[in-house]
């Protein structure tokens, strides 16, 4: 279903009362979505379903984000982070996503879901959009993607050490 979806400048807004919902089985393909989603992103339910999540991932997103969240949920942690999607148009939006694992009863993973709210736009423009391409130029000042993650990822947690005790201390002191 990718296909290359080349990026506007135009960013797309959502009204704060709504949420963005979705779930995902263990290796991220989407198992649901709710029409905010849908409206959104500019895809069907049909598009969607089996989909990977990424296909809302936007380039301008820094790998070393993702890593850190699927690092987090996968420890059996929550997630809260700000992420900027693209839309089937080339369109953007940011989002304060809300990022959960989902157990059996006994356990074991059964996926991911995900609630996302319109972001405190001073929080994106004061911290989020500088720190997000900051770690973007540092994954790809490298010779090669692995080395630029590892580079980026370092200069995250420099950053959250800096400013926080935690990372969930930070993002919530934004």
């Amino acid at each position: 279903m990718k296909t290359q979806i080349t990026p506007t400048d135009r960013e797309v807004f959502f009204e704060r009362d709504r949420f963005i919902v979705s779930k995902t089985d263990l290796k991220g393909r989407l198992t649901y979505v709710n029409r905010a989603f849908r409206d959104i992103s500019h895809y069907s339910a049909k598009e969607l379903i089996g989909a990977p999540h990424s296909v809302v991932r936007h380039p301008d997103m820094p790998r070393a984000i993702f890593k850190f969240m699927w690092d987090r949920i996968l420890e059996g942690h929550e997630v809260f982070t700000y992420v900027k999607n693209i839309t089937k148009l080339g369109d953007h939006y940011w989002v304060f996503a809300h990022v959960t694992p989902s157990f059996d009863d006994g356990g074991a993973f059964l996926g991911f879901h995900s609630n996302r709210r319109a972001p405190d736009r001073r929080v994106l423009s004061e911290t989020i959009v500088p720190l997000y391409a900051s770690l973007l130029k540092t994954e790809k000042a490298t010779a090669n993607a692995k080395d630029g993650l590892a580079a980026s990822y370092r200069q995250f947690t420099d950053i959250v050490q800096s400013k926080a005790r935690s990372y969930d201390e930070m993002v919530f002191s934004l």
